[in-house]
């Protein structure tokens, strides 16, 4: 069983909340919503991979801070339409506002989420990290049902830092009045989740349903949310 945890610390995306196949879905809406065949863009396989590409080298400069969360937001549809040879900014800026309002809607979690949290919430106190954005990340719990789970719900935005850096652990101790030792943090971004919350000094659970190779030890790794009834 190990250390006797108080405080759970839960990332958003991709460990309770299915992204892939929220934004899948959103993506579909505004493909259709904005008609983009008539633009060239007859297949949505093929949108959603270069968009998926342009998301990623994007996400990755907003984390080492070279880009703002405005620019992030509209450029990855305009680098996407560019690829598609539509030289286009008010239609990437539209996409992304549609893109923006229908995605936190979206209300599929993932396998066994809820379940998880039913379990949990009795035995401990039980918070998010995140590095989504603060209003996004609300109405998606919100839609997803899982808001009433959460005591403190911490983001980038809130704390002014993010994930893997030191400070946004830090500031959800004082934030939560919990301490290192009673905490861990349960995540599915190994760079992000898993090393920052150990160089914070933190026990940390890497969720890794793809059960990718990798050289870490977590203190806990499991490739289904439910198999975490037997840690907690």
């Amino acid at each position: 069983m190990g250390k006797a945890y108080k405080h759970l610390f839960f990332d958003l995306d991709h460990t309770l909340w299915d992204f892939e196949q929220n934004s899948a879905n959103t993506l579909q809406q505004v493909f259709a919503e904005y008609n983009l065949p008539q633009y060239g863009i007859t297949d949505f396989q093929a949108f959603a991979a270069v968009y998926n590409v342009h998301n990623e080298k994007l996400w990755a400069r907003f984390r080492n801070g070279f880009i703002k969360r405005e620019e992030l937001r509209w450029k990855r549809f305009w680098l996407t339409l560019l690829d598609f040879k539509i030289g286009n900014t008010p239609l990437a800026h539209e996409l992304s506002e549609a893109y923006l309002e229908i995605l936190p809607t979206q209300t599929v979690l993932m396998p066994f989420a809820k379940e998880l949290l039913e379990h949990c919430k009795d035995k401990y106190t039980l918070h998010l990290i995140t590095n989504g954005f603060e209003a996004t990340q609300w109405q998606k719990m919100h839609y997803s049902g899982i808001a009433g789970y959460f005591k403190e719900v911490i983001t980038s935005e809130k704390s002014q830092s993010i994930k893997p850096n030191a400070e946004i652990f830090n500031y959800a101790l004082k934030t939560t009045g919990a301490v290192c030792d009673e905490s861990i943090m349960i995540g599915d971004a190994l760079d992000i989740d898993i090393l920052g919350a150990f160089y914070a000094g933190w026990d940390q659970v890497y969720f890794n349903p793809a059960k990718k190779a990798h050289k870490h030890k977590p203190t806990y790794e499991v490739s289904c949310l439910s198999e975490l009834k037997e840690v907690f």
